[in-house]
């Protein structure tokens, strides 16, 4: 396998990293200290400069505007962008919108795709995925209590549902729900695309998160369908497809998911090793000339390095073998990179002491938001035992000495 970066690559990296660095990572403390609303206008100018550079919506296909990039290169991408929470927005390829837009392509109509995706990979709206419920187990989409039942030309929509990511501003739903009920457990439930606007669509409230509700695009939501009455033609993809449209979303989704981690990994060891470099620990002593400080030096940067390499072999896979032959690497990168993420993360906080507490660093923000990295998508106990069942699956008949 070739992890050869080419040098189209290697500039549109560059300008990347440049881009973060001067236009974003300064609009830092403002958003920490604001909602995100009162950072739109601003954000709005930085994704024309992106749009200007030709470097915007680098997952999506070209005849909607976008890069279409190989997910080894997004991979790469989001790497980059993930050092600063501002990033994968202000390049048009956030999630939950990156993974509704992947699946809109696959399997809109075309009504839906004027509707719909054209404007959602051009950013002119927003976006959200309408999966995970209130007393179900998120790591089981099989296990639904939101129904969609036929009433004419319609669906009824019923149900609750919660951390639905960034439905605050949103201009749509795409929502699981149970629609034949009487049919095997993995072909029950479908997709409906629903408008916010709908009645009955009713956003109960952003969830606080380690304290923190958030608005606008960075908000998880509690959301309650009350009779909420869509068309027919609303249904993404055949009835009963929304099991297996749910995985084809999550297997590039992750590798988006665990580089977005690397580059946030990047970033706090960045600032972790800066720190190292200038507290001073003793007279003429820095924290650097500490042998723990060292050992967790040392430690963090073969964790990121190994977890990378693990993540861009993964990509790579999908890319020449398809999201099937990868279904073990995609679980492997899930939990390792996310306690990896931990981890750095920890040892960054710990070196900056009572400071990397506060807002005045990015480190706190980071800690308390990517906690929920070892429970979205598939808690890492699941994913365990996947693979475990997977590995073991190849010692059935096998022979070893």
């Amino acid at each position: 396998m070739d992890f050869q970066v080419s040098e189209k690559m290697q500039i549109i990296l560059g300008m990347i990293d440049e881009f973060v660095e001067k236009e974003l990572i300064p609009l830092e403390k403002d958003f920490l200290a604001d909602n995100m609303d009162k950072l739109l206008p601003e954000l709005a100018k930085k994704q024309d400069m992106v749009r200007q550079m030709e470097l915007w919506a680098p997952l999506h296909p070209k005849e909607f505007g976008g890069m279409e990039l190989t997910l080894v290169e997004s991979a790469l991408m989001f790497e980059a962008l993930g050092r600063c929470p501002l990033g994968l927005y202000t390049f048009g390829c956030q999630a939950p919108d990156a993974g509704n837009i992947e699946i809109l392509h696959k399997y809109a109509t075309d009504g839906q795709r004027e509707k719909y995706l054209h404007p959602l990979v051009e950013g002119k709206i927003r976006s959200c995925f309408s999966m995970t419920e209130v007393e179900m187990p998120g790591s089981n989409p099989v296990m639904l209590e939101t129904t969609a039942e036929k009433d004419g030309d319609d669906y009824v929509i019923n149900g609750h549902k919660w951390y639905t990511s960034s439905a605050d501003g949103s201009a749509f739903a795409i929502v699981m729900a149970v629609t034949n009920p009487g049919a095997q457990p993995h072909k029950q439930a479908s997709m409906i695309i629903v408008p916010t606007d709908t009645p009955g669509f009713n956003l109960v409230r952003n969830i606080p998160v380690m304290g923190h509700a958030g608005s606008g695009y960075f908000s998880h939501a509690e959301i309650l369908y009350q009779n909420c009455r869509v068309p027919q033609d609303n249904l993404l993809g055949p009835e009963g497809h929304g099991f297996v449209i749910a995985q084809e979303r999550l297997g590039p989704g992750r590798i988006h998911h665990c580089m977005r981690w690397i580059g946030i990994c990047n970033r706090a060891f960045d600032l972790m090793c800066a720190r190292a470099r200038d507290r001073i620990a003793a007279p003429g002593k820095k924290l650097a000339s500490r042998q723990i400080i060292q050992a967790w030096i040392a430690e963090s940067a073969a964790e990121i390095q190994a977890a990378r390499l693990m993540v861009l072999h993964a990509a790579w896979r999908i890319d020449n073998e398809g999201s099937k032959a990868a279904r073990k690497d995609i679980s492997l990168i899930k939990f390792v990179v996310a306690n990896t993420l931990q981890r750095v993360l920890d040892r960054a906080l710990q070196v900056y002491g009572g400071l990397g507490m506060t807002d005045d660093t990015i480190i706190a923000f980071f800690f308390r938001h990517e906690r929920a990295a070892r429970i979205y998508d598939g808690a890492d106990e699941v994913h365990k035992v996947s693979v475990a069942r997977q590995i073991m699956k190849g010692y059935e008949n096998k022979v070893v000495r």
